[in-house]
């Protein structure tokens, strides 16, 4: 045999070498086969006999879609069929993305495993994240089924909408449905973002089920529990219904509790609340006191966008004082029924319906136990108006139609007042020359028309009495129609000349008849059914000017300059004397001295009645406007205007026409402003003329014609206050800035070098003050002198403390009294609001979650006072 040469052994190692690589990879995708492959047999084989084939039916593929993948590292293990991903690991499956520290994917099974970072306790410091359909999800770690789409969760964190749910253990059932084990519900911003590892509050559930569709997710648990600030409340309801929702979704309404003294400890305003389709909602509200007294009241809310909307509101209650058997025992029912409405006035420009209806018992606001009357001052009524009304306008007519309906309730007297209907029929002025070039001169071409035509119907009757024969019989009917002519005109430059006319004509279904009842030795009044109309007319005329003054000082006086200007006008009215007997307006009766006393018989009706004696009077009216310039430094002009008398009006008239008392009262008005408007000042007088005597032993004077004897006859004073502590603050100084700032709730303050804390304490304190006086011809006048405070504070950016007081000096006693406090606790407000004086004594205490998406679950109660909703 020949030796092999050095190069042909080399090339038969080489082939060697080849064949053994070859065998080795077989042998690998060999087993890789036999391991990832599942194994046939007779169940998955389905035998056609034939001469040539034989078919086989393999396993449906478990990925419906690509599956892409990417990692910092990524390992695959082929023999198991499996894929590591490690470090900033992402998948990507259909709407599925996966992001975690780490993720396998068995390719078998169809399985993603996911965890969050780990420290090197094995705790998760950063979660694991699965995000599907723009929303995403937190989770310790989690598997997902990719055929059934599927998950198995643990520490799981699922946001919806304002909320979050955090529950031990998570199984996604379908698209929709999650079941939740062990979690808790909380709408706290700070763990929300994650600034804070505890929430302020929460609702703790042992089982959830967590339902999202489009437009609406929904939260059912078994038994749960309100937990602030990580201490369980008393709180438990054995299930809830919480909708996440923008939509609006039924709910629970929460009450507040506290104590009245007149009845008893409470609960204010619990209730539920229900939405009707798309336009309607209801809500029923009680009120509950231990002492027996109770109430409820169902309001229906509506509204359809750019058309209108409105509420109606029912309230029965009864009321229950004292002890019974008792002499202080009391029982009393209350009702009230309200109806609001209002139309979007882009609806319809030539159309409007609004009704304003608030309709109460006689005793309502003395017997109330919703302690909202209460707080909003309601109680202080003397009065209740509701109204109805209904305008129609034409876009070619000047006319304007007007009907409506008013119902007044007095609570002092108990009477009722019912006008209904009430129809005018209005046309807007017109000029009734035409202008020549588009601008109008002269007194012929201003003249004007004014028209309008007024129908009244009307009863005053007990509050027992409405509806029933007494009303009836009451009604009054009136027709009543006005026209005016009117026209103005500039004379000698500096003039205004105004010339008025009117004529009004009335008819009414009632004639005043009047006498005096010796018996009783009272005037008695009846009506009598019977038409009866007038016609009365009258003509004026007024000319008006203004006049300016100007007093100039010395460049180095303090007040540079003061201005007067003065608006005096002067006028006549002309009207002749419809109480003669040549109308027949007025009749006579016998007094109780036995005096013939002349009377309207229009007196009362819906329509007036004209005047008594003739007029032909001059009307002299003066207004005065005072202002100073004055130095000030502190003004970047360096001068200011101080206003001294904003108004200072003097109004007085003289009759020619009249037989005696030919000066009528003198009556002074004025108003004031001072320290840039913060101090305001309204004040009014009345002088009598003519002097007034007091006959021996009595306290009613007579009035004399001795003119010139002025005496003062009434006098009012108003006057507010406002402060602020922003009026005390150095505008040119310059405001300290802390670049330190506090972290978790306390990013609102500024932290010094030594630690203090300092943050802005706005507050505001508003006085007001009143004092009246009126004599007329009584010996010893009355007065009435009053003084209130209101006002507000912020102790810090998280407490609030509001009140109002009012002080009765005449009588030297304390009003209505109103204490109240805020606290802002991060994701939901604590408010306390106290009545510590008066008949209605009580504190009322409420808690709310601050959250819009509770806003229908656990909603706030309606106050009717005023109250921040901001943070403070």
């Amino acid at each position: 045999m020949k030796p092999y040469s050095d190069s042909s052994l080399y090339r038969k190692s080489l082939k060697n070498i080849f064949l053994f690589c070859l065998i080795l990879i077989f042998n690998t995708f060999l087993a890789y086969a036999q391991e990832g492959i599942p194994r046939i047999n007779d169940a998955r084989i389905k035998d056609t006999l034939t001469s040539d084939s034989v078919k086989v039916s393999l396993p449906k593929e478990r990925l419906e879609d690509v599956l892409k993948t990417k990692a910092d590292s990524e390992r695959h293990d082929f023999p198991k069929n499996m894929t590591f991903l490690y470090k900033n690991a992402e998948v990507v499956y259909q709407n599925m993305t996966i992001r975690a520290d780490y993720i396998s994917i068995n390719k078998t099974t169809g399985e993603v495993f996911a965890r969050g970072q780990e420290d090197a306790n094995g705790k998760i410091t950063k979660p694991a994240l699965a995000i599907q359909d723009g929303k995403t999800y937190e989770y310790d770690q989690f598997r997902y089924d990719i055929e059934s789409k599927q998950i198995l969760a643990t520490g799981a964190r699922t946001e919806e909408s304002e909320g979050l749910i955090v529950a031990e253990k998570t199984k996604k059932a379908d698209e929709n449905t999650y079941y939740m084990r062990r979690g808790i519900y909380t709408t706290d911003e700070y763990f929300l973002k994650k600034k804070d590892s505890l929430a302020d509050y929460h609702l703790a559930a042992s089982a959830i089920k967590l339902i999202k569709k489009k437009d609406n997710t929904q939260v059912i648990t078994g038994p749960i529990q309100l937990y602030i600030e990580q201490v369980p409340t008393p709180l438990v309801l054995p299930f809830a219904f919480l909708p996440l929702a923008s939509k609006r979704s039924a709910g629970i309404l929460i009450p507040s509790f506290g104590e009245r003294q007149d009845v008893g400890f409470f609960l204010n305003g619990l209730g539920y609340y229900q939405p009707i389709g798309q336009h309607f909602d209801l809500k029923i509200l009680t009120d509950v006191f231990t002492k027996g007294s109770w109430n409820i009241r169902p309001e229906v809310n509506y509204k359809k966008n750019y058309r209108y909307s409105g509420n109606f509101t029912g309230e029965v209650g009864n009321t229950v004082r004292g002890i019974k058997g008792l002499d202080d025992y009391s029982k009393s029912r209350t009702y009230r029924i309200s109806w609001r409405h209002q139309q979007d006035p882009k609806a319809n420009p030539l159309f409007n319906f609004s009704a304003s209806v608030d309709i109460v018992s006689n005793k309502f606001y003395n017997n109330t136990i919703n302690n909202a009357y209460i707080l909003g001052r309601n109680v202080l009524n003397t009065q209740q108006n509701s109204s109805i009304s209904l305008t129609k306008r034409f876009l070619t007519l000047p006319f304007t139609i007007t009907a409506a309906g008013y119902f007044n309730q007095n609570f002092a007297t108990g009477l009722t007042n019912l006008r209904l209907p009430q129809v005018n029929l209005a046309m807007t002025q017109i000029y009734i020359v035409p202008d020549k070039d588009g601008s109008r001169t002269g007194l012929w071409e201003n003249l004007t028309l004014n028209t309008n035509v007024n129908l009244s119907n009307s009863a005053q009757v007990l509050q027992k009495d409405l509806f029933t024969n007494t009303m009836w019989k009451d009604m009054k009917t009136g027709l009543k129609n006005d026209i005016s002519l009117a026209t103005n005109s500039t004379i000698a430059k500096f003039f205004t000349l105004s010339l008025t006319s009117n004529i009004n004509n009335g008819l009414t279904t009632k004639q005043l008849y009047r006498y005096y009842d010796g018996a009783t030795k009272k005037v008695v009044d009846t009506y009598q059914n019977k038409i009866t109309g007038f016609t009365s007319f009258g003509l004026g005329a007024s000319l008006q000017t203004i006049l300016y003054g100007m007093l100039k000082f010395n460049a180095k006086s303090p007040v540079l300059a003061l201005r007067h200007m003065v608006s005096p006008s002067i006028g006549f009215s002309f009207a002749p004397d419809f109480s003669s007997s040549f109308f027949g307006y007025y009749k006579n009766y016998l007094n109780e001295r036995g005096e013939l006393t002349p009377y309207s018989i229009f007196e009362g009706s819906e329509i007036g009645g004209p005047g008594m004696g003739r007029t032909g009077s001059i009307n002299f009216n003066i207004n005065n406007n005072i202002e100073m310039k004055v130095r000030d430094k502190k003004d970047s002009t360096g001068v200011r205007k101080v206003k001294l008398f904003e108004s200072l009006n003097v109004n007085f008239n003289y009759n020619f026409a009249a037989a005696k008392y030919r000066w009528s009262t003198f009556q002074v008005s004025a108003q004031n402003s001072f320290f840039n408007n913060q101090l305001n000042v309204n004040s009014s007088l009345v002088l009598e003329p003519y002097e007034i005597i007091f006959p021996q032993g009595s306290n009613v004077g007579i009035r004399t014609e001795n003119f010139g004897k002025f005496s003062l006859q009434g006098f009012n004073a108003q006057l507010s206050y406002s402060l602020n502590n922003s009026l005390f603050k150095n505008k040119n100084a310059q405001e300290k800035k802390y670049n330190r700032k506090g972290t978790i709730r306390n990013e609102v303050y500024s932290f010094d070098e030594d630690g203090f804390a300092h943050f802005d304490q706005p507050w505001n304190l508003s006085l007001n003050a009143q004092y009246s006086y009126s004599k007329s011809t009584s010996l010893f006048g009355t007065k009435s002198a009053s003084i209130g405070l209101d006002g507000n504070i912020k102790l810090t950016p998280y407490w609030a403390i509001t009140g109002s007081t009012y002080y009765d000096v005449m009588n030297n006693e304390l009003g209505y009294t109103r204490l109240g406090f805020s606290r802002d606790q991060r994701s939901f407000t604590i408010n306390f609001n106290w009545v510590p004086f008066g008949r209605y004594k009580l504190y009322d205490f409420f808690i709310g979650i601050k959250a819009n998406i509770l806003r229908d679950a656990l909603k706030y109660k309606d106050q009717s006072f005023p109250q921040n909703d901001a943070p403070f």
